[in-house]
């Protein structure tokens, strides 16, 4: 069955099996092993929902419990409310990253596509009663948080200690480990993120932003095309301006 909300939002429920599969599989591929019994793989199945979001509309879900998201495809940021309509870009996320959307607790959290976006969304603290017996499961998970919390580690050095230009390079270099491809000399960036989001997720205004980049292109380190192309040309110049430990050594 599908239907669209008030929001523009496509919402397909997954007990209609055949209008979610591919949506599923691509989960079930990365998080749930082969191995798993069939009863406990179709409850997860019907547990489960896809979501299409365009470009700058919303995740819907009860913020009342967290969430577990799995974006099959597209891009999303992650985005923390404070009071007085301040908010934080606190994570970028691509095809294939699990993630966690959390309760409501001393600030709210949102899901923004973008770009159109593919997402699998499941009640987290069902799943884990569901799956919670499952070892490699589990072991999924507890990989999945512990690289976001390294980020969420080298992003808080980054805003405590790093300036302006350690923080955009050592922005690119992860855009560059995480969807960044080899091509014409350098590795080829689209990123499907605004200069403003940049500028949100690094703590800078959108004018600090612009000037690091303009900064990178006359050092010859980066050329830029149009709003989201970027070519990465000297990774190791990046590495050694991005206030790495390993560079700095």
């Amino acid at each position: 069955m599908i239907c669209i909300n008030a929001a523009g939002v496509r919402i397909v429920d997954t007990f209609a099996m055949l209008s979610c599969i591919d949506t599923f599989d691509k989960f079930a591929l990365r998080v749930l092993p082969a191995s798993l019994p069939e009863d406990m793989r179709c409850a997860v199945r019907a547990l489960s929902r896809k979501t299409v979001l365009a470009a700058g509309k919303q995740l819907e879900c009860g913020q009342k419990n967290a969430t577990l998201v799995y974006v099959c495809g597209g891009a999303t940021k992650l985005v923390a409310h404070a009071s007085e309509h301040r908010e934080q870009v606190v994570a970028f996320h691509f095809a294939g990253d699990l993630l966690t959307l959390p309760a409501c607790g001393p600030h709210s959290y949102s899901l923004e596509a973008l770009v159109e976006s593919e997402l699998l969304t499941l009640e987290y603290e069902p799943f884990l009663e569901i799956t919670g017996e499952r070892a490699d499961i589990l072991g999924q998970l507890l990989e999945r948080t512990t690289i976001s919390l390294q980020r969420s580690r080298e992003k808080t050095l980054a805003l405590g200690r790093k300036s302006a230009i350690e923080r955009v390079c050592s922005f690119l270099l992860m855009m560059a480990e995480r969807i960044g491809k080899p091509g014409c000399g350098g590795v080829e960036l689209d990123l499907p993120m605004s200069r403003r989001d940049i500028a949100d997720s690094l703590g800078l205004t959108i004018e600090t932003i612009s000037r690091q980049f303009t900064h990178l292109r006359e050092q010859g380190l980066i050329t830029t095309r149009g709003r989201s192309a970027v070519l990465l040309l000297r990774m190791d110049e990046l590495e050694k301006r991005s206030g790495h430990l390993s560079a700095a050594a």
